[in-house]
């Protein structure tokens, strides 16, 4: 498929009278029932809602014109990311089997999705995760060992232990969001970073990762639909493993992007360079004040490891060799078990963290409530 498109702005329809209608005209999805025309889409904006745009075929051959610019450096960077948050997974899953963590989102073959769609962006962009995102505060390059420290709920974790493990909180450095642990919440949120920074008059673009289960959330309609009536500059990026077709009405995700009146594309989320041009072109749309854009990430059932892919188009650029792409694999697993090692001794927060990071200054009652439990813990 040829490179992602401009969208085309819809033209004005005619009134019911035939002529021009003296009606005021909405976008689809604003829900004014007493209004008799909307604006719809085109033609174009439904096939790049319904079709699949790929850079990096799976039988390796390259969209050249559609390829996104990327400095080695940074190409080896995102290479990188990917393999951590391919190594985190994979401890964290033998953490929940060996009953030492209590759940963990699986994120293995969402790489690619998460990793491309954070490296298109600015570091001033922010960035509202799902729970399946960790891979987004590797790409902006928080330590492992910080998500490690959070799986555990330990003294090192920033969260002082109160989310969920694989949704931690990031230093405010990274312009990274908590990750939601609750389906669609991230959505609302990253249209409100959006729309203060439309307000503010700044070019930052929020961008929310989501999990095709979470179209059906209220936070869903909530989020696209704040931002497509205020043509806010946020892009939602919903990955699609598959698992939740029986649930959709609609012939894709991202066709539902037309109905709030927002660009729709449906790219390959198996292929980093697919994935991080769609979101750089979803980027410099929003930028322009042309607004959101909802981006489905189709995982390709049974289709090649995403991480693989990338790293042997890199060996054919030689951009990295193979003996380099084995090092940093075996690097990267050396990272996350030693930080297994580091931070499962580590013991919990203190007693006080409970009362703390809540308000500015406790009150006199939850000081109260923390001497009453500390007394009770006494043996």
């Amino acid at each position: 498929m040829a490179a992602p498109t401009k969208s085309i702005p819809p033209s004005r329809p005619a009134g019911l009278s035939g002529g021009k209608s003296t009606l005021p005209l909405v976008r689809a999805g604003m829900g004014a029932p007493e209004v008799a025309e909307i604006e719809a889409w085109t033609d174009e904006d439904y096939r790049r809602a319904t079709g699949l745009f790929t850079v990096l075929a799976a039988n390796g051959e390259v969209d050249r014109q559609a390829l996104p610019a990327f400095a080695p450096a940074a190409l080896r960077a995102a290479y990188q990311a990917m393999l951590r948050a391919r190594a985190l997974d994979a401890a964290a899953r033998d953490l929940v089997r060996a009953e030492r963590i209590g759940s963990y989102a699986e994120s293995a073959g969402s790489e690619a999705a998460v990793v491309g769609a954070v490296a298109a962006l600015s570091p001033d962009d922010v960035v509202a995760p799902g729970r399946r995102a960790a891979g987004a505060a590797i790409a902006r390059g928080y330590p492992v060992a910080g998500l490690m420290a959070q799986l555990f709920g330990n003294a090192h974790d920033l969260s002082r232990g109160r989310r969920l493990p694989g949704c931690p909180a990031v230093p405010r450095a990274l312009n990274i969001l908590p990750a939601s642990d609750h389906a669609g919440t991230q959505l609302p949120q990253a249209a409100g970073v959006a729309w203060a920074a439309k307000m503010q008059k700044k070019s930052t673009v929020a961008l929310a990762t989501l999990e095709a289960l979470e179209i059906d959330a209220e936070d869903f309609h909530t989020g696209l639909n704040f931002a497509g009536v205020f043509r806010l500059p946020v892009i939602f990026v919903c990955v699609n493993d598959g698992k939740s077709k029986s649930l959709m009405t609609s012939e894709t995700v991202a066709v539902r992007a037309l109905a709030y009146g927002i660009a729709g594309l449906r790219v390959d989320g198996g292929d980093f360079l697919a994935v991080a041009a769609s979101v750089r072109e979803a980027a410099e749309r929003a930028r322009r004040g042309e607004g959101a854009t909802l981006i489905e990430a189709v995982l390709p059932d049974g289709g090649a490891d995403p991480v693989a892919r990338l790293g042997d188009w890199l060996a054919r650029e030689k951009v990295l060799d193979a003996a380099a792409a084995e090092a940093m694999r075996v690097a990267a697993e050396a990272e996350i078990q030693a930080a297994v090692a580091a931070e499962q001794s580590i013991g919990p927060p203190s007693s006080r963290a409970i009362i703390e990071q809540v308000m500015a200054h406790p009150s006199a009652a939850l000081e109260s409530q923390l001497a009453e439990l500390i007394q009770a813990r006494r043996p």
